[in-house]
């Protein structure tokens, strides 16, 4: 899986850096199929400060983009990995094929 991390008015420290990869890594034993991996850390000078973390997945044969927003960028990145990570499991679960097993399950059973 490869990695890139892009900071949007905000430097990339090697703590941050290290803990994008870490959690990242986390998912794979969810979904091994992802191919590419761009995250993007924003720090956000609004009336209220504000950190946003998103992430653009390639994975075998579709896109998932996820983003989430916190005063604490760690925390940002957290609640970044949840949903990404609910969003593997529901691709895994689509790409499954559910029906094979039980088709040749069924041809064992009617061959005399």
């Amino acid at each position: 899986m490869q990695i890139n991390l892009t900071g949007h008015h905000v430097d990339i420290t090697d703590a941050l850096r290290d803990y994008v990869n870490e959690k990242f890594q986390k998912l794979e034993r969810h979904f091994d199929k992802v191919i590419d991996v761009h995250v993007v850390l924003t720090h956000e000078k609004t009336h209220k400060q504000h950190n946003k973390a998103e992430a653009n997945l390639q994975v075998s044969g579709n896109h998932i983009h996820a983003e989430a927003s916190h005063d604490d960028m760690y925390a940002a990145i957290d609640g970044l990995i949840d949903k990404v990570d609910r969003q593997l499991i529901k691709h895994k679960e689509k790409v499954k094929d559910h029906h094979r097993a039980e088709g040749s399950q069924r041809n064992r059973e009617q061959t005399p």
